[in-house]
């Protein structure tokens, strides 16, 4: 302590609030109008309301926004100990409304909502009527309160209603008058959309509905529903995940307009495998347990380009326009807290997932926030780590947080990766280039309605033919945008190899120079064996290094060709399993069976190398998915003299491929691994068929999970 702080004399000063607090927090803490008129909304739920309606009109003091519901109202005390007084405890002590097995989990525990009104207006009223009570009458003009010299002279009035209430049993009604913004039908229609969100679109809250009344002359207000197709997706993902993280998921496709599920298949994820995932945030990679669970969750989703907006507008008589409003007003992944609209409240929180951003790397597979609908359930007892921020817009930055929000990112790629598959044509069979662009040929057409004239056909006829051509020519440019997606990323690798060779040569130097000065240096002064050891495996690891750089050498290089070098299969195997060995420990994986020996194939080391690493790393992935039984890989090595190649088979004791995905597991954007690219496959196979051979799945393996069986040519 300094002198100057020891020799002054303390006092007590008091923390004092203007009453301008009052508008600050209702325009500070609530972002927006809508979120404004939602919060009223949830103190009606709060209160067990079982309806609640949104007005709009207009009287004696001017034009008003009322809020009125059927709760439970509020005695004359409430109004003095809890209303009037702002950020009360009381739903944190009182946290449930209403009694018996139909009592509600309050939505809201800052005490903060009521200021929602300061916002929206100058003046409110209101009329509350609790059970064996009087209604009472609360008015606050907020500029005057503004105005006042200091809180101990800020009140509002209450009075006993004389004239016959609007309330008649119990419940509360609001208006907010000296409306601050305006309020016309597309305002209105945003509020519709918003309102609809509060509960949620996947299963109603027993005994609560919301009514919108869009002006006074509006006899028939409109409930807040969603609407009937919504409730069909064309695809859907529903799933568990527990206090550990594991996520058990449940896959489900059916085509618009049937109700009835084309396709379904069931997974499940680790936790210890989604932190690990590339896309990991940094916070979550360390979390033996994250922390968020249990919740429950689905996502919905639609295709919603032309084709697929034109055939949900066939199917339900619906406008498109209709369509595209119905899924914004729900869009994205929402979460809701016993049963009630957590997040996100506005317009601007929408992607609070990140997904839009996310898509931006692959546009025709990654689903953003305008295609999908989700939500995430929680509970506050169950999920206390998952609070939202006192301005409702996010959650709190936590790692809990973190890895809530990652799992569901995981769910919604497994999403993806099913639907990838869906949207794959069954019939679908890899053709030649050549004979994709045949698809942009017009002969067909032009033979057709020659024919059709012959024939003494109209020209309304002749449209008809046009008409299918124009299909087909859609059909072939999807194809061909999809199979160049592919042979870009194909090219990369060249360009992902250079940069390796680059990068791994620049560390490898400067390493090396430091191992000569260390070795330099040991020979003038006493260093330790460990220090000596440690060295030695630097050296082993700058040599591994040097060689992975110059296998992948011929890769980066723009003139590579096949054929000018071979390698020893069995010598790659044994490296790339060294090189996977601290993953082999830690899955607990037993490898029964590997090629020993030496086999020579004309086979490039590094194209050699991405077969094997696809086929390996797709086999440590399922085995990690393996819960229950040994996790196995064999691999074996068959020399077919006769045909002068070589044959490996890698099973592995995992879950194996389910039968849907058998003939397309080798099609470009096939996958079932979280974020995954759906590529691996696909590359190994065309480089197995570069070197004359095929690259099959078998599905009754020797392990019982996955086998895959390819051939190379032995060098000769």
């Amino acid at each position: 302590m300094s002198k100057t702080s020891r020799s002054t004399k303390g006092k007590s000063i008091p923390l004092a609030f203007h009453p301008r607090v009052f508008s600050a927090l209702g325009s500070d803490l609530v972002t927006n109008d809508l979120v404004a008129i939602t919060e009223l909304v949830k103190n009606s739920y709060d209160a067990f309301a079982k309806r609640v309606d949104v007005r709009f009109g207009s009287d004696d003091s001017g034009e008003f926004i009322e809020i009125q519901d059927d709760g439970e109202g509020m005695s004359l005390e409430i109004i003095r100990d809890v209303w009037c007084m702002v950020g009360t405890p009381f739903r944190l002590t009182r946290p449930t409304s209403g009694k018996g097995p139909r009592a509600r989990r309050a939505s809201g525990e800052k005490g903060l909502g009521r200021l929602s009104a300061a916002r929206l207006g100058n003046r409110l009223e209101m009329l509350t009527k609790a059970k064996s009570e009087p209604c009472w009458e609360v008015q606050v003009d907020w500029d005057e309160l503004a105005e006042s010299d200091d809180l101990s002279s800020c009140t509002v009035e209450v009075n006993e209603a004389t004239a016959s209430p609007a309330v008649k049993r119990t419940g509360t009604r609001i208006r907010i008058y000296d409306l601050k913004s305006e309020w016309d039908e597309d305002r209105v229609d945003e509020l519709q959309d918003h309102l609809s969100r509060m509960v949620s679109p996947f299963k109603t809250v027993e005994g609560f509905s919301i009514w919108l009344s869009r002006n006074e002359g509006d006899t028939t207000p409109t409930r807040i529903t969603p609407q009937e197709f919504l409730k069909f997706p064309k695809y859907a993902l529903e799933g568990t995940v527990d206090e550990a993280g594991s996520l058990k998921w449940c896959y489900s496709f059916r085509p618009i307009g049937s109700k009835k599920v084309r396709r379904s298949i069931a997974g499940e994820l680790q936790w210890e495998t989604m932190r690990e995932e590339r896309t990991a945030p940094r916070r979550v990679v360390g979390l033996e347990n994250p922390g968020c669970g249990p919740f429950s969750f689905e996502i919905r989703a639609w295709d919603v380009d032309l084709v697929g907006v034109r055939d949900i507008a066939d199917h339900y008589d619906l406008d498109k326009r209709t369509i595209r409003q119905s899924i914004g007003a729900y869009k994205g992944i929402s979460v809701y807290r016993d049963g009630i609209l957590v997040l996100p409240k506005s317009e601007n929180s929408r992607d609070w997932l990140g997904l839009d951003r996310r898509r931006i790397s692959d546009v025709g597979k990654r689903l953003g926030t305008s295609q999908l609908v989700g939500y995430a359930t929680i509970t506050a007892d169950r999920n206390p780590k998952i609070k939202d921020t006192s301005d409702r817009e996010r959650l709190v930055d936590l790692p809990e947080v973190r890895a809530f929000e990652h799992i569901l990112v995981c769910a919604v790629a497994t999403l993806e990766n099913e639907r990838q598959a869906d949207r794959i044509d069954q019939a679908a069979v890899e053709k030649p280039m050549a004979e994709i662009f045949d698809g942009l040929s017009a002969e067909d057409l032009v033979d057709e309605v020659v024919e059709a004239a012959d024939e003494g056909a109209s020209a309304k006829d002749a449209l008809q033919f046009v008409k299918k051509h124009e299909r087909n020519l859609a059909k072939t440019r999807k194809e061909i945008e999809r199979r160049f997606i592919y042979y870009s990323q194909l090219a990369t690798v060249g360009t992902i190899a250079e940069f390796l060779v680059h990068e791994v040569r620049n560390r490898t130097t400067t390493i090396n120079a430091f191992v000569r000065a260390f070795r330099e240096f040991a020979e003038e002064y006493e260093v330790t064996e460990k220090m000596t050891r440690n060295v030695g495996r630097a050296e082993n690891a700058i040599a591994s290094l040097a060689q992975l750089a110059e296998t992948f050498a011929p890769l980066a290089n723009r003139s590579f060709r096949r054929g000018r070098r071979s390698c020893d299969l069995v010598d790659r195997v044994a490296r790339l399993l060294d090189a996977k060995s601290a993953e082999t420990k830690k899955l607990n994986i037993d490898i029964i069976r590997f090629p020993t020996g030496s086999c020579g194939v004309a086979v490039d080391p590094g194209e050699m190398d991405a077969i094997l690493l696809n086929l390996l790393d797709n086999a440590f992935y399922w085995l990690g998915q393996t819960r229950d039984g040994k996790r196995q890989l064999a691999i074996r090595l068959t020399r077919v003299r006769r045909k002068q190649r070589a044959e490996v088979t890698i099973e592995d004791s995992g879950p194996g491929v389910p039968e849907e995905y058998w003939y397309k597991i080798f099609l470009a954007g096939v996958t079932r691994k979280p974020n995954g690219i759906g590529m691996g496959l696909t590359i190994a196979s065309e480089l197995v068929a570069a070197y004359g051979g095929q690259m099959k799945y078998l599905p009754q393996g020797g392990l019982g999970g996955a086998t895959f069986v390819f051939d190379v040519p032995l060098k000769k």
